[in-house]
């Protein structure tokens, strides 16, 4: 895929190297749905952190190609949208804290960029789900188990995301998303 994201410990080295207190996939949340709402925003980063001393993310920069690929990835027509979540490869655990992480951030974006009046009601049914994710308390005791239910999840949490993304788009273009 020509958009796709940079590498979870790219990002996570440019959040360090900026003294960024938030983790790699809240971030990527907070700017989907940032996006979501508008995608020209001219500074993201600053919107997401509350922090408008923040430049935006320098061209070239982990920060900057995941802002690109967002973007691309929310345009396309084929829902291709992946979540900034850590490596396939790290434990279940891992990966399902960072699923965690990425519905507070996208929670926390839909509320920056006061988008949560244009949804319709599948949306905002679907935005209740990743909020109740969000809020969960999980505990891994069946890595097989836990593997399938963190992919299902995932792919619920990405959906869902297309979704708020599909009803602002209507909004903005003043009509009624068809189901």
């Amino acid at each position: 895929m020509p958009d796709s994201l940079p590498a979870y410990a790219d990002v996570a080295a440019q959040i360090d190297a900026l003294a960024l207190s938030v983790d790699p996939s809240e971030l990527h949340g907070s700017l989907c749905a940032l996006r979501c709402g508008d995608a020209r925003r001219a500074n993201w980063l600053a919107e997401a952190m509350a922090d408008d001393s923040l430049p935006p993310p320098p061209s070239g920069s982990a920060l900057a190609a995941l802002d690109a690929a967002t973007v691309a990835q929310l345009g396309e027509g084929d829902f291709g949208l992946e979540l900034l979540l850590p490596d396939p490869d790290a434990p279940v655990s891992e990966r399902g804290e960072g699923l965690v992480a990425w519905c507070r951030g996208f929670l926390g974006g839909v509320g920056l960029a006061g988008i949560e009046a244009s949804l319709g009601e599948e949306a905002r049914e679907a935005l209740g789900d990743v909020a109740r994710i969000a809020e969960s308390d999980v505990s891994y005791e069946d890595p097989e188990a836990d593997e399938e239910a963190l992919a299902e999840l995932e792919e619920f949490v990405r959906v869902a995301a297309l979704l708020v993304h599909g009803d602002c788009l209507a909004a903005a273009q003043g009509r009624r998303r068809l189901h």
